[in-house]
């Protein structure tokens, strides 16, 4: 499990403790509190919950019909997404065979199955072949690989479409509350290139989110 994580174990307490966490509770269904719970236990990484409060906020406003999440990993974002959105499709994508399996599992028991359309591979390879286009995508995956991504995943959203990227602040390495560890330096190194990427890029208006473990909230002009 350490290939799809930097440092996630239990993360039910939260991943970072921001001033506001103690306020953002998401209002969640008892069969994904469940999962979740699965999850922690099992150090799955999940979205905290300050950060899924502020996706659940966020979806409850913009409403999206067609969603791309690019890192599944046993579909609990994508469930959350998916119940905030009742008229929304969700691809979503996934590079763990295991993980894949019991999204797919989880999705269908929650009876999201006509709405998904959930593929296994390398997030990367993947988007060069999706075709369409995307109100919004979630980014989740492997972080040090968001700025590689970036350019396709801004050919894939609408104009008016929502980029949000999740982790982007890193247990606080990239605001200098935490010294970044020697060996994470590389991994914080790609995500402030990512940070530097959405704010100066001219088609895209962005804001950084202190919530959870930081979000990168880009509208594509």
């Amino acid at each position: 499990m350490d290939k799809f994580t930097y440092a996630h174990n239990d993360t039910s307490a939260g991943e970072r403790e921001t001033p506001t966490a103690q306020f953002n509770k998401p209002r969640l269904p008892a069969e994904i509190v469940k999962l979740r719970q699965s999850a922690f236990s099992r150090g799955i990484p999940t979205a905290d919950d300050e950060t899924l409060n502020f996706l659940i906020t966020l979806l409850s406003a913009v409403r999206p019909v067609n969603i791309l999440e690019l890192g599944s990993a046993i579909g609990i974002s994508g469930s959350v997404m998916l119940k905030i959105c009742p008229n929304a499709h969700l691809t979503t994508v996934e590079r763990d065979e295991n993980f894949y399996g019991e999204a797919v599992k989880n999705l269908s028991a929650l009876g999201f199955t006509n709405r998904v359309t959930a593929i296994l591979g390398d997030a990367g390879e993947v988007i060069q072949k999706l075709d369409g286009s995307y109100d919004f995508i979630f980014l989740d995956c492997a972080k040090v690989q968001y700025v590689k991504y970036l350019p396709r995943l801004k050919q894939l959203l609408d104009t008016g479409g929502i980029l949000l990227a999740d982790d982007v602040l890193l247990y606080g390495w990239l605001t200098g509350e935490t010294p970044v560890p020697p060996k994470r330096k590389m991994l914080a190194q790609h995500v402030k290139e990512y940070i530097d990427a959405v704010e100066n890029d001219e088609e895209l208006a962005t804001t950084i989110i202190n919530a959870g473990d930081g979000l990168a909230l880009s509208v594509k002009q």
